[in-house]
């Protein structure tokens, strides 16, 4: 587990590297001293409540996402644990919220039956990016490189995209799913993979 201040630090880079804002943009920003701002970046900064706020707003985020662990991102939902909502002639269920400031894409994916192991992991998208994913049918291992999970028909999942991710289909058979990208927005110069490119869609 993370000392608060290196998951402080990690989070504050992060967010900065994605908007294209220099060190010394966000201190000016956040009304800071470029010197405290990059202490804090470094992990060996002890920063106030009031600093932690004042960054938050500079980087147009809640002031959670600056002090929690990345990797609770990952969020997964079992169709068997579901409650759907009852309305007039129909029923729904949430899914989830679509994180993100930049572009959103939609894709569905037939998943090869190939044997587990063998495919190739995804490319890292932009930081920041999330995917979202849902089983339409078969059984699939999803997810980061280092954490993949298994889900079934009618299961969910979030989880960071900008970090090397599988697809596999279980079971001997194709698989189907739904991936909704939320990517944000990337200045020039800052890098990333362009997303429909590596989903296979067009990359103009």
């Amino acid at each position: 587990m993370s000392s608060g201040n290196t998951v402080v630090a990690r989070n504050v880079r992060l967010l900065r590297e994605q908007r294209g804002l220099s060190l010394a943009e966000l201190a000016r920003q956040a009304g800071l001293a470029k010197q405290t701002l990059s202490k804090l970046e470094q992990g060996t900064g002890n920063p106030t409540v009031d600093t932690l706020f004042s960054i938050a707003t500079a980087l147009g985020v809640p002031v959670t996402r600056l002090v929690a662990e990345r990797e609770q991102v990952m969020a997964v939902q079992r169709a068997e644990e579901v409650v759907w909502q009852q309305h007039e002639g129909y029923e729904s269920r949430s899914l989830d919220h679509v994180y993100g400031s930049g572009v959103i894409e939609n894709y569905l994916v037939r998943v090869a039956n190939d044997p587990p192991g063998t495919r190739k992991p995804s490319e890292p998208h932009p930081v920041g990016t999330l995917e979202h994913l849902y089983v339409i049918s078969g059984r699939v291992r999803v997810g980061p490189v280092d954490s993949p999970v298994e889900l079934s028909t009618g299961d969910f999942v979030r989880y960071p995209g900008d970090r090397p991710h599988v697809y596999e289909s279980l079971d001997g058979e194709e698989s189907l799913i739904h991936i909704v990208v939320s990517v944000p927005r990337v200045q020039p110069g800052t890098g990333g993979t362009n997303v429909a490119r590596t989903h296979g869609g067009d990359s103009d």
